[in-house]
Parts: C-alpha cells; structure tokens; sequence
C-alpha cells in the first residue's frame, strides 16, 4: 500500500486529551440536568464496558505509537488530527476556554514529536468568541493548519452573529474550518434518541447538515466570502439535495414564508460548490464518492477515514479502487488536502 504513487492524507481524524476525558467524567458522575446528547454520546464512550467503547477511548488519547502503528497497518501517511466531539462545547465557558489551551498544547506537542505524519486543527470554544478568536491565531502559530468545530455550541449555531468573530479570524487568516458533528440538542435529540438514532448513524447527519444550510442561508457566505468550511461523511447528506434546496430556497424567500429566510446572493448549490469540501469519512461507499465529485467537483472531495471511530483498514483499499485515473486519484487521497489544509 506504501508504493500507491501517493500519499494518503487522512482528514478527519480524532483525539482527546486524558484530561478532558476526566473531565468528562466527572461530569458524569456529578453532575445534573446534563444535556441529553452529552450523555447518549460520551457515556457511551467514556464510560461503557463494551470493547469497541473501549477501544476508541484508548485509542483517543494516544497521539504516539500506537496511533502511528494503526497508520501504518492502513496505509496511511498523515492524519489531520482534531479535538474530538463534543470537544469544549458542551462546558461552560470559564471551563472551555482553558480546556482547548490544554488540548491545543497536547497536539501541538505531538505534531512536533511527528511532523511528518500528524497535523492539527486548532480546537476553540465558541463560548467566548473573542477568546476563540484569539486562540485560532494562537493555533496558526502553533503550526495547525484550520479550526475544528464540533457543530452547536449549547444549541446554538454559528449562523448567529454573536459567533462572527470566530469566521471573522478564520477567514482572515484564510484557515478552513472543519464542522463536525455532535450529538443533536436538546431540542431536537429525543425522537432521535429513543429510537438510537441520535449518533453517527443519522442524527450527527441530521444536525450538522442543518447547521452549514443555516449558515448558508443566513447569508454567513455573503459576509465572509473566503470564508472556506469541510465538513465530513460525504457532507452530511447535502449534495444529494442540491435540487431541491435551491429550488425550495427560492420559493421560500418568493412567499415571504419565514422571517429568517432572505435572500442571499446566490443559490444554496453554489456556496456549496464554492465555499465547501467534503471529506469521506465513515463513507467508504464508491457511489456516493462518485456522486459528490460529479456534483460538487473532484477538487472538493477529500479522502478522511473517521479515526479512530470507524477504523477499518480495508475500507482504504476499497477507496484505492475507485474509478480513477491516476491524476485524479492522487488528488483524492493527497493533493486536495495540501491544498485545502495548506500543507
């Protein structure tokens, strides 16, 4: 696999430090009226007896050996590693704000311990805007290559102004920002939960999907026009609904339906062929792939393997195999990101 022609630059790929995790935890054990979601999803992996629970907990805080063996036993050359879900957002704000120093040091010194194999994305809380603002130039500093958001911040969307300076500082520094999922709010978990449908099978679809379209649709894109945003797993489900957002977009605004639905300057398709890429991740499956690069562009596609949440190394050779030519291939797995991430 090492003698493909190109090297294979994983995009969205986790970890956690021990100590957010112990964090975590705690709050587990202590705490109450803790949100619905943070539950479901971190309960599960912080706490649960299962071996694959187990396995990507373990796996989450490492950041050195075993990491670079599972790599290695992929075929893969470099991972884009970010702070995983829910990352500091589910905390308050005096508690988020050092929680994502801390792991923006720990990756910092694991990027330095293996530069050639590990990059970071700078990890924030929107909690305290200006402050995050000011950690993702801190980030660029550091050497991190783009900004991750775990999508809602308490419920709330970075459609909403009072997030702007944090798309103010990515765009000025011209840093992507990557947008993955968490589990959905409150106020949308429960008949998702009940059902067990609020995790990576379909609710983180669901609600970081609606989230980039609000950001589209709320004209964040005509504010900040270079801002550039990657979102994972095939792009949460939306370019398969180009069509009918565009064409229900511009019925909405023709009725005057929703006060929140305005124009904007263009349609919802093309801010997502112009200010979007999307990543693989968890979505190893050739139609789809094949699908996104004929409606968005093969340049906007991007290899990601989902680390170590769906760490399957044969899903790497089923994406060796696609319909590519060479050029197009390398691309793929490598060229688009040392485009987009500036590597």
């Amino acid at each position: 696999m090492a003698d493909a022609g190109y090297q294979r630059i994983a995009t969205e790929e986790a970890f956690a430090p021990p100590e957010l995790m112990a964090l975590w935890r705690n709050m587990l054990e202590t705490g109450t009226d803790l949100d619905p979601g943070f539950v479901s999803l971190v309960g599960f992996y912080a706490r649960h007896g299962s071996e694959r629970a187990r396995a990507v907990s373990e796996r989450l805080q490492d950041l050195g050996e075993r990491r670079l063996a599972d790599m290695d036993a992929a075929g893969i050359g470099r991972q884009i590693v970010s702070l995983t879900a829910p990352g500091t957002q589910v905390l308050d704000a005096d508690q988020a704000v050092p929680m994502a120093t801390l792991a923006n040091d720990r990756l910092a010194e694991a990027c330095r311990r293996h530069p050639d194999r590990l990059t970071g994305l700078t990890a924030i809380a929107p909690q305290d805007p200006a402050a995050a603002a000011e950690e993702i130039a801190r980030g660029a500093g550091l050497g991190f290559k783009g900004v991750i958001i775990n999508s809602h911040t308490h419920g709330e969307y970075l459609d909403n102004q009072k997030f702007w300076p944090i798309l103010e500082a990515a765009e000025a520094l011209d840093t992507p920002i990557y947008l993955h999922p968490t589990a959905p709010p409150r106020t949308m978990i429960e008949p998702l939960v009940e059902a067990g449908l609020d995790g990576a099978i379909y609710g983180f679809a669901v609600e970081t999907g609606m989230h980039l379209l609000r950001m589209i649709t709320a004209g964040v894109f005509d504010r900040f026009p270079r801002l550039r945003v990657v979102v994972g797993h095939l792009g949460e489900a939306l370019p398969f609904w180009l069509y009918r957002l565009d064409y229900m977009h511009a019925a909405s605004v023709r009725s005057g339906r929703y006060e929140a639905m305005r124009p904007i300057a263009r349609t919802p398709s093309e801010y997502l062929r112009e200010n979007v890429w999307v990543t693989t991740s968890g979505m190893a499956w050739p139609p789809a792939i094949m699908f996104c690069r004929e409606v968005l562009g093969g340049d906007r596609v991007l290899y990601a393997m989902d680390y170590p949440y769906q760490y399957v190394p044969d899903e790497v050779s089923v994406q060796d195999d696609l319909p590519l030519d060479e050029t197009a291939k390398k691309a793929f797995f490598q060229t688009n990101a040392e485009r987009v991430f500036g590597l």
